[in-house]
């Protein structure tokens, strides 16, 4: 029986690993609905292999593009946000594949909850920035949210081992990214090669500064409280640096239960547009001999602030996470874009997260994570300013 999907961002690293899976699986597995963001040409390869129904891509003149690259071929072609809403709204679609990246997942992934849809979910902002929101669609309108996330796949395939009431603690493993050994008094030097130089995982850029900032980790404890229901005290990190154990679940008689796989995103991505059932993988396998140790470490907070910024946020809810989530985004896209040294992202989230405090309120509503949103965008690029210029000065 074939399943019908939908992707968002079909470009980017997760929308390729998703659409691998469905060439391992053609048989079983149907794209109706694609949406895309600037890449348009290679967009347009993707909708002649693939023939969706219905496809959007960022702007109405990349529309333009789309439709003249596709001339002859029968598809329904939206753009901008109402379009990504069209794609996860598709009527045929059976699961919503979450991959674009930022805030600018939150409408369409809310849009296909309300329509009872499992959305299978890479995107973590969606959730730290309006996570009681979505867990709530979820719940009244019948939709389920699976986790594309190495981590979060690995605590959802070991927390199935027992009751959620004999869960001592998740433990998330993290990489350290590339800056797990280097000197902090250097970090004021690190480029943007260096950072987006990650160790063991090929993504995008911005999860790549995320991983180097460690602020991954931190909006992933705030993923996990939302898929899991778990308080932040019972959420934990691990360094791992090898990759291999992608997270693990304590229950409350000592076992500890760990997944382990490749550094491949196409397993997760398999797991959750297949679950519950589970399907023989064309993929690599792991060679647990030739991997022959594997290491874990504490984190060091000193050395990575922003998975306390994170805690933080987690802990303090309403607003927050939106806050914090907004204003990391910005300082990573000034970074990227030469704006900003490397040290500045992490100042300037928790600038804005000190402006914030006073401010907390629930977050109810998409709308509610969008005006926050917005408002933390604006006080980073106001915070990122200063910055630079104190780092000028310095």
């Amino acid at each position: 029986m074939t399943h019908r999907i939908s992707i968002l961002g079909s470009t980017g690293s997760v929308g390729g690993s998703t659409l691998a899976v469905v060439d391992a699986f053609s048989d079983r597995l149907d794209v109706v609905a694609m949406a895309a963001g600037s890449n348009v040409e290679r967009f347009a390869e993707q909708v002649r292999r693939y023939k969706p129904e219905l496809v959007s891509v960022r702007t109405a003149d990349d529309a333009k593009t789309l439709a003249a690259l596709l001339s002859g071929q029968k598809v329904e072609i939206h753009w901008g946000d109402e379009g990504n809403i069209a794609v996860a709204e598709h009527d045929d679609a059976e699961t919503v594949v979450a991959a674009i990246v930022g805030a600018a997942g939150t409408p369409p992934v809310h849009a296909a909850l309300l329509k009872g849809k499992r959305v299978s979910i890479a995107n973590k902002e969606v959730l730290v920035a309006a996570g009681d929101v979505m867990t709530a669609a979820a719940r009244a309108h019948g939709g389920e949210i699976l986790p594309i996330d190495s981590e979060h796949c690995a605590v959802h395939q070991a927390i199935r081992c027992g009751d959620h009431g004999e869960v001592e603690r998740i433990i998330l493993t993290a990489s350290g990214g590339p800056f797990l050994r280097r000197d902090p008094e250097t970090f004021a030097a690190i480029t943007i090669a260096d950072a987006l130089a990650h160790p063991t995982w090929k993504m995008g850029n911005k999860i790549s500064i995320d991983s180097a900032t460690m602020m991954n980790k931190g909006l992933e404890v705030i993923e996990a409280h939302h898929l899991f229901a778990m308080p932040a005290e019972k959420i934990d990190i691990i360094v791992h640096p090898q990759s291999i154990v992608h997270s693990m679940v304590e229950y409350i008689d000592g076992s500890i239960m760990a997944q382990l796989s490749t550094t491949d995103m196409k397993f997760p991505v398999q797991y959750a547009v297949l679950y519950p059932e589970r399907a023989r993988a064309p993929f690599a396998r792991l060679d647990l001999a030739a991997i022959r140790t594997l290491d874990f470490l504490e984190i060091d907070h000193d050395r990575f602030p922003a998975v306390s910024l994170a805690y933080e946020a987690c802990r303090t809810g309403g607003s927050m996470p939106a806050v914090l989530n907004a204003a990391n985004e910005i300082a990573v896209a000034r970074f990227l874009a030469g704006e900003i040294p490397f040290v500045a992202i992490v100042e300037t989230v928790r600038r804005v997260m000190e402006r914030h405090a006073r401010e907390v309120t629930p977050v109810k509503t998409v709308e509610d994570a969008v005006l926050w949103d917005a408002w933390a965008r604006n006080a980073a690029r106001e915070t990122v300013v200063a910055s630079s210029a104190t780092a000028g000065r310095g």
